[in-house]
């Protein structure tokens, strides 16, 4: 019987893609379709591309995929062919990562949840058919030199604070269920403007569009392939660039250098920095802004405490953190992570 769930450790994992030469390229995509069974799809999705030496992370739910993955630059031909072969997603769009070395990640994850997104919908007259209309890196540009659109960001704030469009509005709430709601709500006197909707590869976005159109609003759009797309399609046309700053992604890099304006600080110092970081405390792993000169000074912690946490022997560091599940910290959206970080 085929192997699938991954038997090595990820640490192994890493230090093998870390010294592999193989070119690899980072790609993400998704798409709201029916799966009769994920389970079953989840299991052969898993054997055909550890074949094709996918790793990644891919949720599937009745509603659909959503994946963000890495495989051999090689293997790209075959692995369309594959996916393409699954009707539903017969010319899919993939986007490839704009700042890439192909070491975005090291593990292959597959897993099964209610759904792709977590939206916290449970009206059952929500359709995701009925979504706002696709508009490219151009339409995105033309629509939004009109002074009656309003640019909606539908990222988390840590995403926002790092890079996005020129007049965007940011939805200060710390999660995708609670933006929802909270979007609709603060573009109700705007009602009869044209709504553009982003997120950084697209899925949010779209769902978001179908929640406004749900709500009443009329005039919707989304940005086709987040911005990903819109940044590759620039580059691609010559356009002008209206976002600002660093992309943010959920792997390995934490982010993708689309200019090289800074517009975030260091959230120790507050020199400027747009460097996402982990906090290396293995019983802390908070992600938060970080300049150089703090990593050396703080080693790569977030706080005193965890500084010197991390001189303690390891087997106290082990009992210490014992029981202690972080790994949600690696992607936290609550903005009460940042506590009082700042270094004298």
């Amino acid at each position: 019987m085929a192997v699938l769930h991954n038997r090595i450790s990820r640490k192994e994992l890493k230090e093998r893609i870390i010294n592999d030469p193989t070119p690899r390229t980072t790609i993400s995509f998704y798409c709201y379709f029916k799966i009769e069974e994920p389970k079953a799809f989840r299991d052969q999705l898993y054997k055909d591309f550890t074949a094709l030496g996918v790793l990644g992370r891919i949720y599937l739910a009745h509603e659909g995929i959503n994946a963000q993955i890495s495989l051999p630059t090689g293997n790209m031909d075959e692995f369309r062919t594959y996916l393409y072969a699954i009707e539903p997603l017969n010319g899919l769009r993939l986007n490839v990562a704009v700042d890439d070395d192909g070491k975005s990640f090291y593990v292959l994850d597959i897993k099964v949840r209610n759904k792709i997104v977590a939206d916290g919908i449970d009206d059952p007259a929500f359709d995701m058919a009925n979504k706002g209309k696709y508009v490219n890196a151009e339409q995105f540009n033309q629509l939004t030199s009109d002074p009656n659109t309003v640019v909606i960001d539908m990222r988390n704030h840590y995403e926002f604070e790092v890079g996005h469009f020129e007049k965007a509005i940011e939805i200060p709430s710390d999660t995708f269920r609670e933006q929802l709601p909270m979007a609709a709500d603060m573009m109700n006197a705007d009602k009869d403007k044209n709504i553009i909707m982003y997120c950084t590869g697209g899925i949010r976005c779209e769902k978001a569009s179908a929640y406004m159109l749900h709500k009443g609003f009329k005039n919707v759009f989304h940005l086709e392939g987040g911005i990903i797309n819109y940044v590759n399609q620039v580059k691609e046309k010559g356009l002008d660039n209206k976002f600002h700053g660093k992309n943010f992604v959920f792997d390995q890099r934490l982010g993708e250098r689309v200019t090289e304006e800074i517009i975030s600080c260091c959230h120790q110092c507050g020199k400027p920095a747009d460097t996402h970081v982990n906090c290396v405390n293995d019983a802390c792993h908070l992600l938060f802004i970080q300049c150089d000169e703090c990593n050396q000074k703080m080693e790569g912690t977030c706080s005193k405490e965890c500084h010197d946490f991390i001189h303690l022997p390891e087997e106290e560091q082990k009992r210490l953190r014992s029981g202690i599940d972080k790994g949600r910290n690696v992607f936290n959206k609550a903005k009460s992570r940042l506590k009082d970080l700042k270094v004298e």
